[in-house]
């Protein structure tokens, strides 16, 4: 999926498992199959699952991802994974990983909840939760989707022109400019980050676990907004959008953040990993048929 990729045979992730947590070898491995964009994911027994990342990544800057993984779970109604612990790069494969704790559930996709009551107020009570955890002194550090809208001008004008083939270029390019300009929903408040459906998990029709918790920290409070349109019909997305507050401005910026990321998604993925592009292009249908973003284009 990305140049420079990193790979692990079975062979040395079992190896270097049993180096680094003795405790764990041994135990039976299982290369999963996701729609995982920045990690090959190796589950460890019933309870553990390394992460080796696929572009190579630091012992602090994983460690830093341990750090908000256990504030996150700490907070969050749902179970999420807590980290185990950091492995060291090697001659065998040359990045810091890591091992954290296995969440059950079943895999959630773009449209295998859309129409249910209960698993929109679930997404709204972990939103909530997380808004509610103190910032003490932090704000949002410049990386990546959470502050400005127009410093992703760029991106999203790259993204149109690898998608001419794929959406409606010119009605996306008409939304994001009717977005783009919107001022701050606020103060910054503490957020997933990726509040996308491959990184949820299911029992029924309930959500009952929230994955890659790594990036937990400072946002513009629409950033999870997104999950409202990644997720949810028009009615349910109403849920959301009551159930958190959101006046106009924050619910549209949400939306921008969700044309932002679903567009990136749309051409990148096409040919290696479908179904995150096709995450991307529910999302842009969504975003193109809602009436009250129509009325702005």
């Amino acid at each position: 999926m990305h140049d420079g990729e990193l790979g692990v045979t079975d062979e040395v992730a079992a190896r270097l498992i049993a180096q680094r947590f003795p405790e764990l070898a041994g135990l039976p491995l299982r290369r999963l199959r996701t729609a995982a964009t920045v990690n090959t994911i190796v589950r460890i027994g019933d309870d553990h699952v390394a992460r080796f990342p696929l572009v190579g990544e630091s012992e602090e800057r994983l460690r830093a991802e341990a750090a908000a993984m256990v504030e996150f779970a700490d907070a969050s109604p749902v179970v999420a994974s807590v980290p185990v612990g950091v492995g060291a790069a090697s001659e065998e494969f040359d990045s810091a990983w890591s091992v954290q704790t296995w969440v059950a559930g079943d895999p959630v996709g773009p449209v295998t909840h859309e129409s249910s009551d209960d698993f929109a107020r679930d997404v709204v009570g972990v939103v909530s939760a997380l808004r509610a955890v103190p910032r003490r002194g932090r704000v949002f550090g410049g990386r990546g989707r959470g502050g400005r809208l127009r410093d992703h001008d760029d991106w999203v004008e790259h993204c149109l022109g690898q998608s001419t083939r794929l959406v409606d270029v010119g009605r996306v390019r008409r939304l994001w400019r009717a977005l783009r300009d919107l001022p701050t929903a606020g103060p910054d408040v503490m957020s997933h980050r990726d509040l996308t459906p491959f990184n949820l998990l299911s029992a029924g029709d309930r959500l009952a676990g929230v994955l890659d918790t790594g990036g937990f920290g400072p946002a513009d409070p629409a950033l999870d907004l997104v999950a409202a349109w990644h997720l949810f019909d028009a009615d349910r997305r109403d849920i959301v959008r009551d159930g958190l507050g959101a006046d106009a401005v924050a619910w549209r910026r949400g939306a921008a953040w969700a044309l932002q990321q679903a567009m990136g998604l749309v051409w990148y993925y096409v040919e290696s990993n479908p179904a995150m592009s096709g995450l991307g292009l529910s999302t842009v249908g969504r975003l193109l048929s809602d009436e009250e973003l129509a009325a702005l284009r």
